[in-house]
């Protein structure tokens, strides 16, 4: 495919020499990926926008991260959107967590506390995680849901007590593509999607196929079945760079993905790789 235009609404970039990312440790992504490397590794294809992700850093830098990724945007206009992290199981007490971080940049759009390394699969239906979320609603802030699988029941509940909040699922919930297993996650996801305050990013799907040796048709069968649940308006693009580069390029990501929904209508083609993302994330 040539030269696709595209609104990506998951990115991630970072400097360890910045701030420490405990698990960037030993692996081959622990170096600086910045907004031109971004858009060099994406050629052919054009990024017009993007939204910045939370990285997981060590907790005493959750809100420099924020300043610093602002100050990226100053730099390169077409990062739209921050995705921070926030600790929301503090319940009532994050409000002055959030208060600082609307002060601390104005591409705010969402928060993101990391739910797939946690032991408790219920951990996110805590009642102080639950009141932490809710408060989301006051602040017109949504919550990306990043979560293993297993976790999708209780994260079903979770959307069910926020009726308030808007709620988007990374990563299509990490189903186990390697392996090409597609239950339960094929029902859970139906669950959750028929609650209609959820959205879903087609992203990260490749680090769940095998790595070095993943096909277009490992991924057909889930891309399928994740439209056919959340319909044309509420699926976007998400190209997970520089995480993605662990099992593709950039460009071999926007290729295959082009080619899984070639057979659909272009309105429902561009709704997927630019307009949701712009709406949903309020770019």
């Amino acid at each position: 495919m040539a030269n696709q235009t595209l609104v990506d609404c998951h990115v991630h970039l970072w400097d360890p020499n910045h701030f420490r990312i405990p698990w960037l440790d030993g692996i081959s992504l622990n170096k600086a990926f910045l907004p031109a490397d971004l858009h060099a590794h994406a050629a052919p294809h054009t990024i017009q926008a993007y939204v910045y992700a939370e990285v997981d850093v060590a907790p005493h830098y959750s809100l420099s991260e924020v300043r610093w990724v602002e100050a990226q945007a100053q730099h390169d206009p077409r990062l739209k959107g921050i995705i921070a992290n926030a600790p929301l199981e503090y319940g009532l007490q994050v409000k002055a967590y959030l208060d600082e971080l609307m002060t601390a940049s104005s591409h705010v759009k969402g928060i993101r506390r990391l739910l797939q390394g946690e032991s408790d699969t219920n951990f996110c239906l805590l009642p102080a995680f639950v009141t932490g979320v809710s408060l989301l609603a006051d602040y017109g802030l949504s919550f990306d849901i990043c979560i293993r699988h297993a976790q999708l029941p209780s994260v079903i509940e979770l959307v069910r007590r926020c009726p308030a909040v808007k709620f988007v699922l990374d990563h299509i919930a990490k189903p186990d593509i390697a392996h090409h297993v597609m239950e339960p996650w094929r029902t859970q996801l139906q669950a959750l999607a028929a609650l209609p305050n959820v959205a879903c990013k087609i992203s990260g799907m490749v680090n769940e196929a095998d790595n070095a040796n993943w096909r277009l048709e490992d991924l057909r069968p889930y891309v399928d079945h994740v439209a056919a649940c959340f319909g044309e308006d509420r699926i976007m693009f998400g190209g997970d760079w520089p995480v993605c580069t662990l099992a593709t390029t950039y460009a071999r990501w926007v290729d295959t993905l082009d080619e899984l929904t070639s057979a659909w209508s272009a309105s429902a083609r561009r709704k997927l790789f630019i307009e949701n993302s712009t709406r949903i994330y309020r770019l």
